[in-house]
């Protein structure tokens, strides 16, 4: 049986009425978005450098290939957060897709040569659970918020980079190495070239 859905338009966003609120990128509503990527079932996946390098080459392809512009980010062991805008002509919904689809192919090769099987059981748990076959290591939904003033740019800038801080991985944002904080706390620069506003 087909599901049907309704879309109601509130604001800036796209709500989906059967179960719960989902958030839509609006395909034509050029503006910055706070987005978070989440890995199915929160496992934690990113738990050595070789997955946040991976991350970064991914990112970094999507801002010299692909109009992505990062304005603050942050990788965790389990999601990442992106402060994120494109250049004019180019479609954020877009980018994301092909980020996931992307990131989801190297990551699960990483996976397989790192010989980490728990981590592959987990997944393959997850899959059954869901009654699916597909590959996939981020959940569907981006949580996407449209960041349309200084206070909330501000606002969620400050949450990205005090992620690291608040899990007790660094006490000060700019030590975070997988972080935008550096860009705009020091005169150093990350792994991902960052836009600072």
């Amino acid at each position: 049986m087909v599901e049907c859905y309704t879309f109601n338009y509130i604001g800036k966003f796209y709500y989906q009425i059967k179960n719960m609120p989902i958030l839509h990128i609006l395909k034509d509503y050029q503006s910055k978005y706070f987005l978070t990527f989440t890995v199915i079932e929160w496992i934690d996946i990113f738990t050595c450098e070789d997955y946040f390098i991976l991350l970064s080459d991914c990112i970094n392809f999507c801002i010299n290939n692909k109009g992505l512009i990062i304005n603050g980010y942050v990788f965790m062991t389990n999601h990442i957060h992106l402060l994120a805008d494109t250049k004019s002509n180019y479609n954020l919904i877009d980018i994301v897709r092909d980020f996931k689809r992307h990131s989801t192919r190297e990551v699960v090769k990483l996976i397989i040569s790192d010989n980490r099987s728990y981590i592959r059981r987990l997944l393959y748990k997850s899959y059954k659970k869901r009654g699916e076959n597909k590959l996939q290591i981020w959940k569907s939904n981006n949580w996407p918020e449209v960041v349309d003033n200084s206070y909330v740019y501000n606002l969620k800038l400050n949450y990205i980079h005090e992620n690291p801080v608040i899990k007790g991985y660094v006490d000060d944002p700019s030590k975070w190495k997988y972080s935008s904080a550096k860009e705009y706390y020091t005169s150093n620069s990350g792994p991902i070239r960052v836009t600072v506003e």
